[in-house]
């Protein structure tokens, strides 16, 4: 059986949908302990190429890309058919560092934006399990004001010109092909002079390094283009209207980051550090479990989870309705981002001083509390800062006025920018 959806599967009610995912996941995938899944180390080659691995096993079985269109090697079926599918998968071992920013923010983006040529090739080969996708949008000066990018991309002949620098480029060492913001007329205001383009970044001109973090992790790339030489059909949408595309994408992002995406292949943590932590567990492992304190403090952040998945379940539905903006989901990112600082915060106050030394016997393994609370901003800081989040919602949901810009309406190449 191959990725094609055949007529039957289509008309087939969720229900039986889901009964045939279960016993073909039986049959095909790997069985695991969703309390404790697979190691998945985003800065590991190895981790994609597994991942790319299980995501063909699931476009040969019939069970890849279930949102998006047939023509572009889904199943063109609704986020019923997912969220059926999601229910069933979580006890095996899933493709889910491909999620973001490869389905939920990429190949969204291009569904959404792209030519049909680029549906048709970079979305199906990502359902096949063929090619990552990542971002390339942020640059070493750029802040949160994606708007105000520098890379430049000159028109000289036939072809467009890279030249520049993009940062915190999630897991791009893994990517095939990057969407990449660049600017292309200097003379307008800032969201009028930029084109997304489609780069392959096994391209001349591309040079990558890794980035280290404080914990340690290699997972972030920064990229340098220096003469990087694309066509027409590497632009996404039209040329100098880039902030459109630039738009959707991080409307997906923003919801993909907060769990909200009917595009992810698959949900639940990549690995164990993502999980949620069990305060219960840490509780006990302290010998504080009966400490009316620190139960408060645990139901707290259990409560917010909660909280969470229902606050999903609403914008997503909401947004499909009408009833909320596309924009409504800035909600997602900013509650997920909240969310996770509260569960790791709540962990490192019950886990104490053994969150952060090593104190031997039993409280050895607590370390790792210490070690998460290293990367807590992360939520925070993706698809824009919290912040930026919280403008979108006052300006864009709730329509309130917007905030003063000095360089609203100025042409860029007047814009005062660096020691100006």
């Amino acid at each position: 059986m191959t990725g094609t959806v055949t007529t039957s599967q289509a008309t087939e009610s969720v229900a039986d949908f889901a009964a045939r995912a279960r016993a073909w996941l039986s049959a095909n995938m790997p069985r695991i302990d969703p309390d404790h899944p697979p190691f998945s180390v985003r800065a590991e080659q190895a981790s994609w190429d597994r991942a790319k691995e299980l995501q063909k096993r699931l476009y040969e079985g019939g069970f890849a890309g279930i949102c998006f269109p047939r023509e572009y090697g889904g199943l063109g079926l609704d986020y019923a058919y997912q969220k059926a599918f999601n229910a069933e998968c979580r006890y095996y071992e899933m493709p889910l560092i491909l999620n973001v920013p490869t389905f939920t923010i990429c190949a969204a983006t291009i569904l959404d934006m792209g030519t049909e040529e680029q549906k048709r090739e970079r979305i199906s080969a990502a359902v096949r399990g063929d090619e990552i996708l990542v971002q390339l949008l942020s640059e070493p000066n750029g802040g949160s004001d994606l708007a105000g990018v520098i890379t430049r991309a000159d028109r000289q002949g036939e072809k467009w010109v890279i030249n520049g620098a993009k940062t915190w480029s999630t897991s791009a060492f893994a990517g095939d092909y990057g969407l990449l913001l660049a600017r292309t007329d200097w003379s307008v205001p800032k969201h009028e002079g930029l084109t997304m383009f489609l780069v392959p970044l096994s391209s001349p001109g591309i040079t990558m390094r890794r980035i280290k973090e404080v914990n340690g992790n290699e997972e972030f790339c920064e990229e340098f283009f220096d003469g990087l030489e694309l066509g027409d059909d590497a632009v996404v949408g039209e040329v100098n209207d880039g902030w459109t595309v630039a738009s959707r994408q991080l409307f997906h992002e923003r919801r993909a980051v907060g769990g909200g995406s009917e595009f992810a292949s698959g949900t639940g943590a990549e690995n164990a550090s993502e999980m949620p932590p069990n305060h219960v567990a840490l509780a006990e492992a302290t010998g504080r479990a009966d400490d009316p304190a620190i139960q408060e403090l645990a139901g707290r952040a259990l409560v917010r989870r909660l909280v969470k998945e229902q606050l999903i379940d609403h914008v997503s539905s909401s947004i499909a309705d009408g009833s909320l903006p596309p924009n409504a989901g800035t909600l997602i990112r900013l509650f997920h981002a909240e969310t996770t600082e509260l569960e790791v915060d709540t962990a490192l106050a019950i886990a104490g001083t053994a969150g952060v030394v090593d104190e031997g016997g039993d409280a050895a393994g607590l370390l790792d509390v210490g070690v998460r609370y290293l990367s807590r901003q992360t939520g925070s800081l993706g698809g824009g800062s919290s912040e930026m989040a919280r403008n979108v919602i006052s300006e864009r949901v709730l329509g309130f006025p917007r905030e003063f810009a000095a360089d609203r309406g100025v042409p860029f190449n007047q814009v005062k920018r660096g020691r100006q």
